[in-house]
């Protein structure tokens, strides 16, 4: 009788730690889904700023916004700081800063390349894309 139990109710039901594969994946989903959450934030406190613009300033509503959704304080920086960005890309004209060559130095740039840490630098011709 104790072995069929054993065999119905086995001690570890699901492994415990993930492969690597599975766990650059899993932490890419959730790097998404906070990202959403983010995104989300700001275009709701632009648009309390938009609704509170006569009875109290924008970062005074971006605050009211913050406390009143009881946002954590990591996530509360971030949700603050991109309102302001986007509410400082209408008011704030952007500059090119002064070098020799203008669009040219720009463009001569290196192009960022977020994942080449997690696939160990590979050419370009030879990365696979695996969705999750």
């Amino acid at each position: 009788m104790f072995a069929f139990l054993r065999r119905l109710f086995p001690e570890r039901i699901f492994r415990r730690k993930l492969e690597p594969a599975a766990e650059r994946r899993l932490r890419l989903a959730a790097a998404r889904a906070e990202e959403s959450i983010i995104r989300a934030h700001v275009d709701n406190a632009l648009m309390f700023v938009d609704t509170l613009a006569e009875d109290m300033s924008f970062d005074r509503a971006i605050d009211t916004y913050v406390r009143e959704m009881a946002i954590p304080e990591p996530l509360a920086s971030v949700v603050a700081t991109r309102t302001l960005v986007v509410l400082g890309q209408d008011l704030v004209p952007y500059r090119r800063r002064a070098v020799d060559g203008g669009e040219e130095a720009v463009n001569d740039r290196p192009k960022l390349r977020l994942n080449d840490a997690s696939q160990g630098r590979q050419p370009p011709g030879q990365r696979t894309i695996k969705r999750a």
